[in-house]
């Protein structure tokens, strides 16, 4: 920990890290001829050169603000888009990137986030033909993808990562990398922030203030490969450091990760962004700088270039001055900061959002590249692939006659299909009954409504309505603040509005309206009215006001919701047809976005599920959790949650009495489980007659589970997790060693292990041939084998490459070194190679060193593990020398 005081200027030096600034020489050569990343660094360090000192520091915040004198933009680095863009207008929404990672996939990544590459693009034309740069989602970079390793199941954001093994991590991280950027990393169309920098997986609830201590062994094994791939391979041009400590060392201020890893053994040349208040608990909750100036010093003088700091949000005045208390108590020089705006700027001149480039011009993708069929097309494809058949006793595929009775409390939903890092502004989602429908048209497919639940709450949907006058939406009235400068709730506004509309429900079009400016206040009125007699759950978000019934307000909310703050839901019986008064508004630079929620349910679940059945051929029960329940740092403790963690694999109470009971009504039972992150799945393995794990699969999930469930779509999903049994089976969730972890360490028995997923046909493989490259196993080897369709339906084997190493300490259990999907209609047959290169074929000493052991090892090539009962082949191969690799 840095003294109560820092010391002089030259210790203070030694102690936080000297970087020199590179001077830059200007290319004689042609324009043609130039290095973009040269080029685009002498531009940068002109422009950096003309600003003052006050405006660079306003530079270094992720809301960097406009220098109209020196025709420089605003600029917001906060753009998501972990498996789809956020933005003003309706996106494509992909399946959860756990989901995408069952894909076992890495091309239909990359196709994946070339789609969200090109609506980015698309977004930032809307905020400049608007007006509205500076605004979160508008910037032409990206922090995602997030590859940390999903270590424990009890972690909330494990959804939001491509699963527990660092080679597919690596893999499916490497190609969204790519996709996202483009084919030349150093003029990428969107700039990639591969997060979080490092050994970084919960819990929540204690991220800000957590010490890591990790092996030396568990970090070159475990925690930064993924990374190294996505810097290495995938030439990311950013990325994010973590909150917590690891070693001692904030991993915002950390030599081994940002100094000796990063910037050293890898070679990285672009630049750093903090997650939110990274920084801040620097000196704030880590307590390892003595104050706010000295904190953002140790920061970026470690390697921080940008800092993200949650007070841009409600727009918060002063953030820049403990920069300039930085330089004035010389923990900082004016050189230390124009390295680091070199880097940003250099950035924005590459991803074309600042013209001047010679190999470039600026983003025009216009805004109608959002949300298009294609990117629609793609949703479903990569829900169809990421969907894992996990038994089957012969239900599925469903007859086409079937009568079904789609029960538990996520059969209608649309909300769970999003996951969490998603933008409510998305293509309609289809929910899996009325994907069935769909998928069946003419069949009986009900909806048998549940008790309330707490998985409950989707949106309201279009069409539920009307204005005062009687029109289809809401009357929405938008205001701007007369004084933009005071915080939000303190403002006025303007007495006349800027703009009148329709709105289709509740929902601020505020960012694709030019006259509407930041500071901003809408007000809604009109009618609700419900489609169906019944007894509803409803509540509201980030909105002041109320639904009358009976005359008075019952559905209310007096405060612009917080991060994360869930809906405080009431029931209410409700009349089809009657209209509801409604009233809400919200002041803009909210965290949240307005929103009314949602859910029938029924008086006498257990009879209405007896009577559903009786009508019934098959029972699909949909259960699960949602990302109100699992996610980041979550307001929220209730039974089996803590946070946005999971305190137990279990389903919900009443979700589990609910299988129980539909169990002993005699119609064969099909589970879809929707989940972020490992459950207990043995009642459903032991009970159920078919069993699919649907992830959270984007807007359209619902009818991608009906088009596998009734075979219009074969089942190819594997799995990107072991699923336990119970925590009991684990060791504690602070603990960060890897020993009883993931498939590679744990030594007992799953209900599901790493690589699972069935099909509805069958596969073969013929012998393994190995071939060393370059004549010795040790600079990698080429192993192909003959897989054969032996069933009666078309569909795709994911072939896994498995290798078991020599007895070695450090070496794990067993791990995964390749993968390729193959399609093959009945009876084809298709030569499948696999190349491993000799970091496919290392594992890790005890001390932290990578090498490819001497000695014999053991290949499977099959559809899963090795002696998970799937089939595959085997072959031993011998290497004959050590091989050590670089970090």
């Amino acid at each position: 920990m840095i003294a109560s005081s820092l010391p002089t200027r030259g210790l203070a030096r030694l102690l936080l890290g000297s970087v020199s600034v590179v001077t830059l020489t200007m290319s004689t050569a042609n324009a043609q001829e130039v290095d973009p990343r040269a080029e685009a660094d002498r531009l940068a360090s002109a422009l950096v050169a003309k600003m003052t000192t006050d405006e660079k520091v306003e530079q270094l915040l992720n809301v960097a603000p406009a220098i109209p004198r020196l025709g420089v933009p605003a600029y917001n680095w906060w753009t998501e888009s972990l498996h789809g863009a956020g933005g003003a207008v309706p996106t494509t929404n992909f399946p959860q990137s756990i989901g995408l990672a069952a894909t076992f996939d890495p091309p239909l990544i990359h196709d994946v986030a070339r789609v969200i590459s090109t609506e980015l693009q698309g977004l930032h034309t809307l905020a400049r033909q608007t007006g509205h740069l500076g605004k979160i989602g508008t910037g032409l970079d990206t922090w995602a993808p997030n590859i940390n390793i999903f270590r424990d199941p009890r972690w909330g954001r494990g959804q939001e990562t491509y699963g527990e093994d660092p080679y597919l991590t690596a893999q499916l991280g490497v190609a969204y990398v790519k996709g996202i950027q483009g084919p030349n990393p150093d003029l990428p169309d969107v700039i990639a922030s591969p997060k979080h920098f490092a050994v970084h997986s919960g819990p929540e609830p204690t991220r800000h203030t957590d010490n890591i201590m990790v092996s030396r062994h568990d970090l070159e094994d475990t925690y930064l490969p993924a990374f190294r791939a996505a810097i290495v391979e995938g030439k990311a041009g950013s990325i994010m450091c973590a909150y917590n400590r690891v070693d001692g060392q904030p991993a915002c201020a950390s030599h081994l990760l940002l100094k000796d890893r990063l910037r050293g053994a890898w070679g990285f040349k672009g630049y750093v962004v903090s997650d939110c208040d990274a920084v801040v608990d620097i000196y704030d909750r880590h307590k390892y700088a003595p104050d706010a100036a000295s904190g953002v010093a140790v920061g970026l003088l470690a390697g921080v270039d940008n800092e993200c700091h949650t007070g841009t949000i409600g727009e918060a005045k002063g953030l820049a001055d403990r920069y300039k208390a930085a330089l004035k108590a010389g923990y900082l020089t004016e050189g230390d900061l124009d390295r680091v705006l070199v880097r940003l700027f250099s950035a924005r001149y590459r991803n074309g959002d600042l013209g001047g480039m010679s190999a470039r011009k600026p983003n025009a993708t216009p805004v109608s590249a959002v949300g298009t069929q294609a990117g629609w097309d793609l949703s479903l494809k990569s829900a169809e692939k990421s969907l894992v058949l996990l038994k089957n006793t012969g239900v599925l595929p469903l007859k086409a006659g079937a009568r079904v009775a789609v029960i538990g409390p996520l059969g209608d939903a649309t909300r769970v299909l999003r996951g969490n890092y998603s933008s409510a502004n998305s293509a309609p989602p289809i929910s899996v009954v009325e994907g069935l429908r769909r998928a069946m048209p003419g069949a009986q497919v009900n909806y048998v409504p549940f008790s309330p639940s707490i998985v409950d709450g989707d949106l309201v949907t279009d069409g539920n309505f009307l204005t005062p006058d009687g029109k289809p939406g809401l009357k929405a009235v938008y205001y701007n603040a007369v004084d933009p400068d005071k915080p939000r709730g303190e403002r006025t506004f303007t007495a006349k509005p800027v703009v009148t509309r329709i709105e289709t429900n509740l929902k601020s079009s505020a960012m694709q309206l030019k006259e509407v400016s930041p500071a901003h206040k809408v007000v809604w009125d009109g009618f609700f009215v419900a489609p169906e007699s019944g007894l509803y759950k409803m509540g509201v978000t980030a909105v002041k006001g109320a639904i009358e019934i009976g005359g008075k307000p019952v559905i209310t909310s007096d405060h612009y919701s917080l991060w994360g703050e869930p809906p405080k839901y009431v029931e209410v019986e409700l009349k089809k047809g009657e209209r509801y008064p409604l009233h809400f508004d919200i002041e803009g630079g909210g965290a949240a976005g307005p929103g009314l929620f949602w859910k029938r349910i029924s008086k006498d679940p257990w009879g209405d599920l007896a009577r559903g059945a009786a009508e019934a051929d098959v029972l699909v029960a949909v259960v699960g959790l949602t990302a109100d329940l699992e996610g980041e740092e979550m307001p929220l403790k209730i039974e089996g949650f803590d946070g946005g963690d999971k305190t137990s694999l279990e389903l919900p109470m009443d979700q589990r009495e609910l299988l129980i009971r539909a169990r002993t009504l005699g119609k064969p039972l099909v589970v879809v489980a929707m989940n972020g992150s490992p459950i207990n799945l043995s009642w459903a393995r032991d009970n159920a007659d078919a069993l699919v794990e649907a992830w959270y699969p984007g807007q359209a999930g619902g009818l991608a589970v009906a088009n596998v469930l009734t075979g219009k779509t074969n089942p190819s999903g594997r799995l990107p997790l072991t699923f336990y049994k119970d925590t009991a089976d684990l060791p504690a969730f602070t603990d960060y060693s890897m020993k009883g972890r993931t498939y590679r360490y744990f030594t007992g028995k799953p209900v599901y292990g790493f690589g699972y997923g069935l099909s509805y046909t069958t596969f073969g493989y013929g012998p393994a041939k190995v071939d060393p490259v370059g004549g010795s196993t040790a600079n990698g080897i080429r192993v192909t084998t003959q897989v054969t369709n032996t069933g009666a339906r078309e569909g795709e084997e994911v072939v896994q490459a498995y290798l078991r190493f020599p007895d070695q300490p450090g070496a794990p259990r067993v791990a995964l070194r390749g993968i390729q999907r193959v399609s093959l209609k009945p009876g084809e047959s298709k030569a499948v190679t696999l190349e491993l290169s000799p970091r496919d074929l290392s594992a890790v000493r005890p001390d932290g060193v990578r090498q490819v052991f001497a000695g014999t090892y053991r290949l499977n090539l099959g559809g899963g593990q090795p002696d998970s009962g799937l089939p595959g082949t085997e072959t031993t191969f011998s290497v004959d020398r050590v091989v050590d690799l670089p970090k």
